[in-house]
């Protein structure tokens, strides 16, 4: 069995192409490399750093910042300050982010082969997703053991995690939710990104095993900000839902429109004022255990979020709250008659797969 790179003696290291870069206080790597010391990553440390390395994010971003959190914790001799990472090309940066991370498998796991086939996958997943530079693309044409960290996956595991025992046998009949991300949902608000994929299964369409990714932006004018930057970073289509007092927003939105990207503004009000009153009514009394019956009367704003504002104050509860009400709102679907006609339609336009995606 060959040894690891990282148990080879320390002069393998003089030939890497890093060795050529001058940092900030560090004249030459080629002297200080000799002594190089790693502290080895926990189970816990690597866990974190994969997660962060396959979740659903522009990929120059997240390797760059993975990468240099790994150096600036994990390598003790020679020491970078993080303004020397800022100046240091990314092959280097790979190459010394990657031998810590196989470092520590290796103490972990004892297995220093890997097929690359994850690796290899990864690269084309994230080509087809986003639009790359050769740059980034150095930093996921990497030599991760993935084969030897997925002894650290089990069935409590994140589901990119769990993804990565698919992108190793492509034949595993697995579910992993969300993944590989096909389409962008962007909406305004919390109570959109919960509720969705509930009306989803209840109309027959399953937001995670179609690899939606439910993005909530916090309000219209940021929904146009990312849209503005995914327009420009993803290669795939991109769903567009905004309240009905987004008119400025949407016309915004329309003149970036790539032809596979979709955009629904909503005919009355917020995501809360399509609610149906019943499904309201039915999730409020036995919130409130039927102690404080809910009336009609005190749903006759437009304005669903007034209402109930007003409903938890009057009643001496905590604060309204949009992700507490959503996730209870969850919990009370019973059937299709919980949904009303606007949001079946919403649900109909996301689930039209592909919408058509560039050739």
């Amino acid at each position: 069995m060959p040894l690891p790179l990282y148990l080879l003696n320390v002069n393998y290291f003089v030939n890497l192409p890093f060795f050529d870069i001058i940092c900030n206080n560090c004249n030459n790597l080629r002297g200080l490399i000799t002594n190089i010391k790693i502290k080895n990553m926990t189970v816990k440390d690597l866990t974190v750093s994969i997660d962060r390395l396959t979740r659903f994010k522009y990929p120059e971003e997240k390797y760059l910042r993975v990468f240099k959190d790994i150096i600036l914790s994990n390598l003790i001799e020679p020491k970078f300050k993080k303004k020397d990472l800022d100046i240091m090309d990314y092959t280097s940066i790979k190459s010394f982010a990657q031998n810590i991370i196989n470092q520590s498998l290796f103490e972990i796991t004892g297995i220093s082969e890997n097929s690359y086939e994850i690796n290899k996958n990864l690269i084309e997943y994230e080509d087809k997703t986003f639009y790359i530079s050769q740059e980034t693309k150095s930093l996921i044409d990497n030599e991760i053991n993935y084969d030897a960290f997925l002894k650290l996956i089990n069935e409590n595991s994140v589901q990119n995690l769990k993804w990565l025992l698919v992108l190793k046998n492509p034949k595993n009949n697995l579910k992993c939710q969300k993944f590989p991300v096909k389409k962008v949902v962007l909406v305004e608000g919390i109570t959109e990104e919960i509720l969705l994929p509930e009306f989803g299964k209840i109309c027959g369409f399953d937001f995670d095993s179609a690899g939606m990714q439910i993005i909530s932006a916090g309000g219209k004018n940021q929904v146009v900000k990312l849209f503005y930057k995914y327009a420009e970073q993803l290669k795939i289509p991109i769903f567009v839902l905004l309240d009905s007092d987004a008119k400025e927003n949407y016309n915004q939105i329309k003149l970036k429109m790539r032809k596979y990207d979709r955009i629904h503004l909503l005919k009355g009000g917020e995501f809360e004022d399509i609610l149906p009153v019943t499904l309201i009514k039915r999730t409020l009394n036995d919130y409130f255990l039927n102690l404080n019956s809910i009336s009609d009367d005190e749903l006759l704003n437009e304005r669903m979020v007034i209402n109930l504002e007003e409903i938890f104050k009057k009643k001496g509860f905590h604060e309204f709250k949009k992700s507490e009400f959503a996730q209870l709102v969850k919990s009370h679907l019973e059937s299709l008659d919980d949904i009303s006609p606007e949001i079946k339609d919403v649900i109909a336009e996301i689930s039209v797969v592909p919408f058509s995606l560039p050739q």
